[in-house]
């Protein structure tokens, strides 16, 4: 399930929560006789959804009455979802089949292709020993038309660490930069709920312009933030994203003075951790111009090392720049002096 939805709507903060997604073999006990569609186009329009009947032959030898859902790939198209999941699809037993509706939301516009099926209930975040059964199945053509398009206003600009900020999400017509003029289900959530979304729940009801505002607790890490636009059993629209943070960078040479030529480390740390981002020990030359001359990057700890080299006898003025690093903006250590001996 985590492969699948790292290769959707979410890819990057899927990478971020779940940076290791397991290979696993099908669950042998599932077998697909076919999956059928009962049409291959269709076209949608805004917060709509259209359903296609699909029907899947085949058998669960552990639990032979579990639902099933039907995974759709896209091939082509522009539409903002990659992946579409079927409804939990309910077991004839009689027939041997499964069967119930996909919901095609205006956000599919392109082509997908049957790819597999999976074990239900439809729930993104569970762990499970097996991947989807493939299945080489139909194509569908969606052609979606006034798709929704998601913005987002974050107050204050860059957040400061442990203090509250209010986003004011609006979800508008992409075609004609217009509200629907209505008030929109959407869920506001965070971290593992932007990934572990399955709908259609919801949390809020935006006004008719299309608007809903919410304000979020301080906190000393970075969260993620989304507004899901719900469908069933996944989404219809999706944003999610960090609100930017100040680079907070404080430095401290091993040594305030050394003879020339010689290693001084300079450790020092970054506010929030954030993990891998290039930090750069630069020394002032002339009156105002700050060059590299030393580069490393932050450890998980939040904390850095690296090594100045005193060029010359007397007092040489350091800092420590962090160069903006998604979510954090640009940032300094105040500057600080080794004496060249």
């Amino acid at each position: 399930m985590k492969k699948l939805l790292a290769a959707s709507f979410a890819a990057p903060l899927m990478l971020a929560l779940f940076p290791a997604v397991a290979q696993a073999d099908p669950d042998p006990d599932l077998k697909i006789t076919s999956v059928t569609l009962n049409r291959t186009s269709v076209a949608v329009s805004g917060l709509n959804t259209v359903p296609v009947t699909v029907t899947v032959k085949g058998s669960f030898a552990r639990e032979p009455n579990q639902a099933v859902n039907v995974v759709l790939e896209r091939t082509g198209g522009s539409g903002s979802e990659n992946v579409l999941f079927s409804t939990n699809l309910v077991r004839n037993a009689a027939a041997g089949t499964w069967s119930g509706p996909l919901k095609v939301p205006s956000t599919a516009n392109g082509t997908f292709k049957v790819t597999s099926v999976q074990t239900g209930p439809f729930y993104p975040g569970s762990e499970t020993s097996f991947d989807p059964t493939p299945y080489a199945g139909q194509t569908l053509t969606v052609t979606g038309t006034h798709q929704p398009k998601i913005t987002a206003s974050v107050t204050p600009k860059v957040v400061p660490f442990y203090q509250p900020y209010t986003i004011k999400w609006a979800v508008t017509d992409a075609q004609t930069g217009k509200p629907y003029g209505i008030r929109i289900k959407v869920a506001l959530l965070n971290n593992s709920g932007c990934v572990e979304y399955f709908g259609p729940r919801y949390t809020h009801l935006t006004d008719t312009n299309g608007v809903a505002t919410k304000t979020y607790p301080g906190s000393p890490v970075a969260p993620i933030n989304c507004l899901v636009v719900p469908g069933d059993p996944y989404v219809t629209a999706y944003l999610g994203f960090v609100a930017a943070r100040p680079a907070i960078v404080a430095a401290v040479p091993s040594k305030t003075s050394a003879p020339v030529g010689s290693i001084v480390p300079v450790n020092g740390s970054v506010a929030g951790a954030p993990f891998n981002c290039p930090v750069q020990l630069q020394r002032l030359y002339g009156a105002t111009q700050w060059r590299t001359v030393s580069t490393g990057a932050v450890r998980r700890s939040g904390r850095f090392t690296v090594n100045a080299q005193p060029a010359y006898k007397g007092s040489i003025p350091y800092r420590v720049y962090f160069p903006a690093c998604k979510p954090y903006v640009a940032g300094a250590s105040k500057a600080f002096s080794i004496r060249g001996t």
